[in-house]
């Protein structure tokens, strides 16, 4: 059952017996709730991707306070929300991994359990994605870390290439990567920092962890991440600026976390 709207292209699905609508790329476009999805002709699905600001949670109060400019200058409580907001996205994640049954035994007894089966390896973009890595981290103590070095480097006061210098990551294949980039701006950074960890293997599973991501990342990255990727993001902001910052966004997550550069 899917109901949706995504980049300004609205649908209903035919399962409600009403018309759908698609665009150029021959995809459909729905949604559920919180979740975007696009949808092609022979039942592959592409990039998933579920907006929390689209759903009422205590999320949203962590995110409006990151973006606040009278709290946000609060180190502390800036990477303390930032840390929450991945913990509330591991869960969510959590609910997609695959499980198996365990018995587990008590002081009186067997229980039974279900527990993840997946291997998960979480990886954070530096120096910004640490915090966010973190929250994901308290929930998933038992999974395998990685690290990627990348950044902006201006050609002029408009134009910048992305430089990826080092990754540091144990073997990634067959096992779900959780890659977390608090600011999806124009969705490059990414793109570099996923195909940089490739060469460790190749993931079963791809989830990205955001905090506020612009329409023309979601768009951009569609077209370049595996075709089951989910993008888990706390909001999707419209505008990128002319220095390709997200408006309104919340500045630079880097230097309000861990100062200026």
């Amino acid at each position: 059952m899917w109901l949706a709207k995504f980049l300004n292209i609205y649908v209903r699905c035919k399962s409600f017996g009403e018309k759908c609508s698609r665009n150029a790329k021959n995809h459909y476009f729905c949604r559920n709730n919180s979740v975007l999805a696009c949808r092609i002709f022979n039942n592959k699905y592409i990039m998933k991707v579920v907006d929390f600001s689209k759903t009422n949670s205590v999320l949203n109060k962590f995110i409006a306070e990151i973006r606040d400019v009278n709290i946000q200058n609060d180190r502390i409580r800036f990477r303390t929300n930032v840390q929450r907001i991945g913990e509330i996205i591991a869960y969510e994640i959590s609910r997609e991994l695959s499980y198996e049954t365990q018995d587990v035994t008590t002081p009186l007894g067997i229980a039974e359990a279900r527990v993840p089966s997946d291997q998960l390896v979480v990886a954070a973009i530096l120096r910004a994605g640490l915090p966010l890595h973190q929250g994901v981290l308290n929930f998933f103590d038992d999974a395998e870390n990685a690290f990627v070095s990348a950044y902006r480097k201006y050609n002029d006061d408009y134009n910048f290439d992305v430089h990826v210098e080092y990754i540091a990551s144990p073997s990634i294949d067959d096992k779900v990567l959780v890659l977390c980039d608090p600011m999806l701006a124009t969705g490059c950074s990414m793109e570099l920092a996923y195909e940089a960890l490739l060469a460790k293997g190749t993931p079963k599973k791809l989830h990205v962890v955001s905090l506020i991501a612009s329409r023309q990342a979601i768009e951009y990255l569609e077209d370049k991440l595996p075709e089951d990727a989910t993008v888990w993001v706390a909001a999707v902001d419209e505008f990128l600026n002319q220095h390709k910052y997200i408006v309104p966004g919340l500045g630079d997550a880097g230097d309000l976390a861990f100062g200026e550069k």
